[in-house]
């Protein structure tokens, strides 16, 4: 019977083992199968000693009886699925007396059985990282269980407040719904009849209705486009006209290379001449044709680049000599020969005659916008009523007073500003359901929204008046290399994004969504990759187009995604209301916009000079690709022939204008469109013909 019970024992043993379970044999003395024989006091098992209790439940051998020994690391993992129970015992039966003379259990340290954890690996046991692509993506996955990022507002009574002034006293959602009606209503009418009142209740006599310009606005737009002689930019020296500028024109730079003379500028301010005062100017200068008019206002002190404002412009005819100066912040730039267009401001009286008191009131609707959508933003809780409120009003202060597309017409700026409306609200619907709204969604943080979400927003918004001063007109690798401090610039840019992408990154890992984004960020790049090798065609990354991207990237509730969720969605409504949805693939052509295109230049031999008022140029060597040659003088296309059925052009013969005045010489080839029209290749860099009749070619390439 010993026997019978040290078996019964073990097995019971092994049961609390698997099942985790702990067996006394009171509970089983009264199965019919497994009665044990009670032994008495004074009974003791064999090879042990007299236990102290006389308890029956006593008598069995426990777990120290028949000790089991676990691994060293399995007793200190917390995942063997193994649950030993310990019961307690007053008796201390050791293994050695039960199993004295036999080899089953003694001296040896295996476990009786298998263990649910594998030993270690070697690299495992050493300590030594691996990099396995199974490690890898158990880091990527993140920690289990997942942490969920919510905000937790400072001095939340503060925060919560005006949500619950609102909820005491419109407890009910229409209530709610017609209360943000009304206050949208009462922004749209202030908002519209300030508009209505500046555009069109200014009147000035004689002159009618400003005409509204744009910062880059001018009579003269480029050589070939006003014609043979500049014909197609009539009149010269008659009629004047009230202007309205906008404000914020100080910061207009030319974007591609322009001569003027013997100079090449590129950004920088397109203002020519102004240095000469007379009564003639009015004392505020005369100004070459092609100077770009607001610019050229406030050289000449008649505007003022925080207000803008409006003024009279008079055309002077030709005009010989333009003075270079710096005035009012606008270093101008020097002529010395003749240009047939010039301009100066006033009508011939005193010089108050040429300013018009008139401001641009973009800044005060921007100020009245940006405290009503501040008190929308702390007053309310739901994050869609919030979000398309916002939205509304940023896009409609945008197309039409903050940075509206030109147009001379304001009417047109309407309707070009509701066109594009609809489709940018239903990507703006688009944006809310896949993005805003995990990151709005129960935040109680009001204050942190105002500040994080709506002011990074506004910032976005005015992009003009923000980004626009970092030294990078356009991201296409031909604007990157030729601005000044672009690489500089674009650099300290994406030092910036590496780090919010990682810190992002860490965010959206700890959340357990990290892989998700990596598979939506991988379909982005593999379509970027498609449209960089799609023939002919060079790829655009529009601001709006960088929103769209990197707005997947803030869909957690952090304060900074905050911070770059409203910048990203001010920058895509600023795309949209003032350039619309433009290609996100462009032609060449396109993207040059007056640049030069390399195409071969014509190769001019020395002119035949008979006296020094007269030229005589011959074009024996025309490409024959060219079906003619073009030749601008002072910057004005002067001639302009084509081949002949030999192949020949017919020579230029050029009388000097003025004398004791250098003029001006530049050469490029003419080709015909196959439906109409004629195309210009690039034209050569100047060349001088000195006033004293001398050739000096040094400039020719």
């Amino acid at each position: 019977m010993p026997v019978v019970s040290r078996l019964v024992s073990i097995v019971l043993r092994v049961v609390e083992i698997i099942c985790g379970i702990s067996l006394s044999r009171g509970s089983l003395s009264t199965h019919p199968w497994l009665m044990l024989p009670k032994m008495h006091s004074d009974q003791t098992p064999r090879g042990g000693s007299r236990s102290r209790s006389s308890s029956p439940e006593k008598k069995l051998p426990d777990a120290e009886a028949y000790p089991m020994h676990i691994l060293a690391h399995e007793d200190s993992s917390g995942n063997n699925p193994f649950v030993i129970v310990t019961r307690p015992s007053t008796d201390s039966v050791h293994a050695d007396d039960h199993f004295q003379g036999t080899n089953d259990f003694h001296g040896t340290d295996e476990p009786l059985l298998p263990t649910s954890t594998p030993r270690l690996r070697p690299d495992q046991e050493s300590g030594r990282f691996s990099c396995s692509l199974s490690r890898i993506y158990t880091w990527i996955k993140g920690p289990s269980p997942p942490r969920k990022y919510l905000i937790n507002p400072w001095l939340r009574r503060w925060q919560t407040a005006p949500g619950r002034l609102v909820e005491r006293y419109f407890p009910s959602k229409s209530a709610k719904v017609w209360l943000l009606l009304l206050c949208l209503g009462v922004w749209g009418a202030v908002f519209i009849e300030t508009l209505h009142y500046s555009i069109s209740a200014q009147e000035i006599p004689g002159y009618g209705k400003p005409v509204k310009l744009p910062c880059y606005g001018g009579l003269w737009s480029n050589a070939t486009n006003c014609g043979i002689n500049g014909d197609d930019c009539r009149p010269f020296d008659k009629g004047g006209f009230a202007f309205r500028c906008p404000a914020g024109c100080a910061s207009t730079i030319v974007l591609e290379p322009y001569y003027v003379g013997l100079e090449e500028i590129n950004y920088k301010s397109l203002v020519i001449g102004g240095g000469t005062e007379s009564s003639e100017s009015n004392n505020y200068g005369i100004y070459r044709g092609d100077s770009a008019i607001c610019p050229a206002a406030l050289h000449a002190g008649l505007i003022s680049d925080q207000k803008g404002g409006c003024g009279i412009l008079r055309r002077t005819g030709e005009y010989s000599g333009f003075v270079s100066i710096e005035k009012n912040g606008i270093s101008s730039i020097g002529f010395p020969s003749n240009f047939p267009l010039s301009f100066t401001f006033g009508s011939g009286g005193s010089s108050d005659e040429g300013s018009v008191s008139c401001q641009d009131l973009r800044w005060p609707l921007f100020t009245f916008s940006l405290i009503v959508t501040a008190i929308l933003s702390l007053f309310t809780t739901s994050p869609a009523a919030f979000y398309a409120s916002i939205y509304f009003i940023v896009y409609f202060q945008v197309a039409l007073s903050s940075d509206p597309p030109y147009s001379p017409d304001f009417y047109e700026v309407v309707s070009t500003a509701l066109g594009r409306f609809l489709p940018c609200a239903f990507v703006g619907f688009a944006l809310y359901y896949f993005c805003i709204r995990h990151t709005l969604k129960d935040l109680d943080a009001h204050w942190d929204k105002t500040v994080l979400w709506l002011g990074p927003c506004w910032v976005g918004a005015l992009n003009t008046d923000t980004f626009d001063k970092i030294p990078i007109s356009r991201l296409t690798p031909h604007d990157i290399q030729q601005q000044p401090g672009a690489i500089p610039a674009l650099i300290i840019i994406i030092v910036l994004l590496i780090a919010i992408v990682l810190t992002q990154a860490l965010a959206f890992r700890n959340e357990g969504r990290l892989p998700r984004m990596l598979s939506i960020y991988g379909i982005m790049v593999c379509g970027i990759i498609a449209l960089i090798i799609v023939p002919n065609m060079n790829l655009r990354i529009h601001h709006y187009i960088l929103s769209l991207l990197f707005l997947p990237g803030t869909t957690i509730q952090t304060r900074p995604s905050l911070l770059y969720q409203g910048l990203l969605v001010g920058l895509f409504i600023n795309g949209i209301a003032r350039w619309g949805f433009d290609s996100i693939l462009q032609t060449a052509a396109a993207l040059l916009n007056g640049a030069e295109l390399g195409s071969i230049l014509p190769v001019i031999g020395a002119p035949f000079i008979p006296s020094a008022q007269s030229i005589v140029f011959k074009f024996p060597d025309v490409a024959e690709d060219a079906d003619g040659i073009s030749v601008l003088v002072n910057d004005v296309e002067r001639f302009q022939a084509f081949k002949s059925d030999n192949g020949s052009v017919e020579s230029f013969n050029w009388t000097r204008l003025k004398a004791d005045e250098p003029e001006y010489f530049r050469f490029g080839y003419v080709k015909m469109n196959a439906l109409g029209g004629l195309w210009y290749e690039d034209f050569t860099k100047p060349v001088v013909w000195e006033a004293d009749g001398v050739w000096n070619d040094s400039g020719h390439p």
